[in-house]
């Protein structure tokens, strides 16, 4: 299988030790360059109380990206969707549909998106939603969107306005199998997160999806995609010290449970030095999940990702202290591929 189609995902780094708004304003400039560089799709993440991440509305970034380019389909990766009324988002999405025919996308995914206090103040007064009705709440957003709902369910009666304006692509978010079955059986897309953990992923996981697939109006077949962490440089050295701002962020918040902003590579490499061997073997195993070096070595991975896992799209995810190199990567990508 040969692979047809790059895109972006952004999660809004704050870049350059600028204010937290300018990390929105980057992620417009970039989603202007990228459409003019030929990307197919590009999604915007959700993060909650993250310092270094600046998005934690993305159905409201992917509006302004829809707004401010012309080509490429604009939308989430993705929506947490255990924060929110599936009827809600059904509206936003419709919404966006009719002012963007045809160019909407709707990710969406389970994580919380930020560290626990975050969550419960996002269901307050209520008690937060569990992850075990993930699979309920995704099957009432796609009965709403598509207008399926069971007639036995308590809102079946309800309409989602505007009725008349098409329905965005739905795509079901995971790092793992947890959502391959579930977004199969959905008739959503399926985003294969590669750059989130360090665990080994595999075929098996698309096959499982693709086997019980059920059509749906305006996705009549399966579609899945994997996501990559990917910097290009003049060398393979060169880009492990741009990616070490990000891995180090990584070790903090996944090993630390701690959120600070985006350190410069040099500091980020300093501050490795103080880690425990666990958390420095950690960052080393972590810098191995990135595809890192020139462009044509990076496509080559991906392309290699791609036919290994059944897919013909590969998502790229750029985090980067500095937004010049973060731009750079993107060009380089768009020169050798499109």
């Amino acid at each position: 299988m040969t692979l047809k189609r790059i895109s972006v995902l952004d999660q809004s780094p704050i870049h350059d030790g600028k204010g937290e708004a300018s990390g929105l304003y980057d992620t417009l400039e970039l989603a202007k360059m990228c459409d003019e560089l030929g990307y197919h799709r590009y999604w915007c993440a959700e993060h909650h109380a993250t310092p270094g991440y600046a998005s934690s509305c993305p159905e409201m970034m992917a509006a302004h990206v829809a707004c401010a380019t012309k080509n490429i389909r604009a939308g989430t990766g993705g929506v947490m969707l255990t924060h929110y009324s599936p009827f809600k988002i059904a509206e936003t999405f419709r919404m966006l549909e009719a002012l963007h025919p045809g160019r909407i996308d709707l990710g969406i995914g389970r994580a919380p998106g930020g560290g626990q206090l975050a969550h419960h103040a996002l269901a307050s007064p209520r008690d937060v939603i569990s992850h075990e009705y993930y699979p309920q709440q995704s099957a009432e957003l796609i009965g709403y969107l598509q207008g399926t709902m069971p007639e036995n369910h308590p809102f079946s009666d309800l309409r989602v306005e505007p009725n008349d304006g098409g329905s965005p692509d739905v795509w079901m978010l995971g790092s793992s199998g947890g959502s391959s079955e579930l977004a199969g059986q959905l008739g959503a897309g399926f985003a294969l997160a590669l750059f989130i953990g360090t665990h080994e992923r595999n075929r098996s996981i698309i096959d499982a999806y693709e086997q019980v697939f059920r059509p749906v109006a305006g996705m009549d077949k399966p579609q899945a995609l994997i996501a990559v962490a990917a910097i290009t440089a003049d060398s393979k050295e060169e880009a492990e010290y741009i990616a070490a701002s990000h891995v180090y962020w990584k070790v903090q918040a996944f090993r630390l449970g701690q959120r600070d902003p985006l350190h410069t590579p040099e500091q980020a490499l300093d501050l490795k030095k103080k880690l425990s061997p666990d958390n420095q073997a950690y960052f080393d195993e972590t810098m191995k999940t990135y595809l890192l070096g020139t462009a044509d070595e990076c496509l080559t991975e991906m392309e290699v990702l791609a036919d290994d896992l059944g897919v013909e799209e590969v998502m790229v995810v750029n985090v980067t202290y500095g937004f010049e190199p973060r731009k750079r990567t993107y060009r380089d990508l768009a020169a050798s591929f499109i």
